[in-house]
């Protein structure tokens, strides 16, 4: 059987999900799909590449909501990426390094966009906030994701600052997004 891109992407995010962002590497990507470290240079160009690849998939699932307001919208499409992005370790760094590399194909940032211009928000301006509102989720599932691999491995001390322990993550991350789309209400009305 002739070893594909989206074996090499599958394994490359299996290897992620049980050892991290830090012991991904191409050797043992190569290893544990039995070929060459060459053969994986037939798909991807290097592991940047590799890694815009992966991040594509994270993001495979996050897709546009069928109906509602564009703020109800807005707000499912930021939580569906916040929610792949969580599902697989190291995800939010991943995707971040992807976006900063322009390498990504994923449309998150004109799915959010064209829920701001329903809204009424002018093409230029909701590109801006589309490309902010991105940063926000990965920003925030970054400190997220890396206090819960600090709690996993016992790093964080019993005194860490109340701030962050209540309320939940979910809790600071649903209000946050509130304070983003009570700012484009207010461009709206401007």
């Amino acid at each position: 059987m002739q070893l594909t891109k989206r074996d090499v992407v599958g394994a490359a995010i299996a290897i992620l999900d049980e050892y991290g962002l830090g012991d991904l590497t191409m050797r043992r990507l190569a290893t544990s799909l039995n070929v060459a470290a060459g053969a994986l240079y037939w798909h991807f160009p290097n592991k940047q590449a590799l890694l815009a690849a992966v991040a594509d998939r994270i993001l495979e699932p996050v897709s546009a909501p069928s109906d509602g307001a564009w703020d109800r919208q807005l707000t499912e499409i930021a939580t569906a990426v916040r929610d792949a992005l969580l599902a697989h370790r190291d995800a939010a760094e991943i995707v971040s390094a992807a976006f900063a590399s322009r390498m990504t194909t994923s449309t998150v940032v004109a799915l959010f966009a064209r829920c701001l211009q329903a809204g009424g928000i002018r093409e230029h301006d909701a590109e801006l906030a589309a490309t902010s509102l991105l940063y926000y989720v990965l920003g925030h599932t970054i400190d997220e994701q890396s206090r819960m691999q600090m709690d996993s491995s016992g790093a964080l001390e019993d005194s860490a600052s109340p701030l962050f322990e209540s309320p939940t993550a979910t809790d600071r991350f649903t209000f946050g997004l509130s304070l983003f789309i009570a700012g484009a209400r207010a461009m709206i009305k401007a």
